[in-house]
């Protein structure tokens, strides 16, 4: 993303603050942050109060590429590139801003959740850099999606304008509809 070693201690310590609130996960402190990874512990112990999660990351494209993750990385990404060309900003600040904007767009939905953690929108990031997803149009809305690198998009039609059957049907959903059926009876 960007040569960590260029900021301040300081700007640092205040990104990495604000990375941990987001929930990054450890390794991706470790990679955008130029703090040692005991410092790191000891900030995120301080920030979120507790150890922070381990085990292996989510590494695969093919999770952005089923419906809802990927119409919010398609926002995400569109976002990221928008800040990347027009606003300055470079790296893990244009992760952590882009992340801040996907994060309120999402709320202006109403009681959406977002689908997209910050260490999947840096992954994200990470595989658009090596070529392995870009942005392809659909013919029908013109909206920019997330697709593999690899594969053919000239009839592209995103999942918004052509919905799987069961979209957005989740067991949340139905419990409220139940709710509400039962309730008007």
């Amino acid at each position: 993303m960007r040569n960590k070693s260029v900021l301040t201690e300081a700007k640092q310590i205040q990104l990495a603050v604000e990375l941990i609130e987001f929930g990054a996960r450890l390794q991706l402190l470790q990679e955008e942050i130029s703090i040692s990874r005991e410092r790191l512990l000891k900030l995120y112990k301080e920030v979120k109060g507790e150890s922070p999660s381990k085990g292996m990351l989510p590494y695969s494209t093919d999770w952005f590429m089923s419906w809802l993750p990927n119409i919010h990385s398609s926002l995400f990404i569109n976002i990221y590139q928008f800040l990347i060309q027009n606003a300055g900003v470079s790296g893990v600040e244009a992760l952590i801003k882009s992340y801040r904007l996907y994060l309120e767009q999402v709320q202006l939905g109403g009681d959406a959740e977002p689908a997209l953690s910050i260490t999947r929108a840096w992954f994200l990031i990470r595989f658009f850099d090596a070529d392995m997803l870009k942005l392809a149009a659909c013919k029908e809305c013109a909206g920019q999606y997330v697709v593999h690198s690899n594969e053919l998009y000239g009839d592209y039609v995103c999942g918004i304008c052509r919905p799987p059957s069961r979209a957005g049907k989740t067991k949340k959903q139905a419990a409220s509809l139940d709710k509400e059926v039962c309730t008007s009876i």
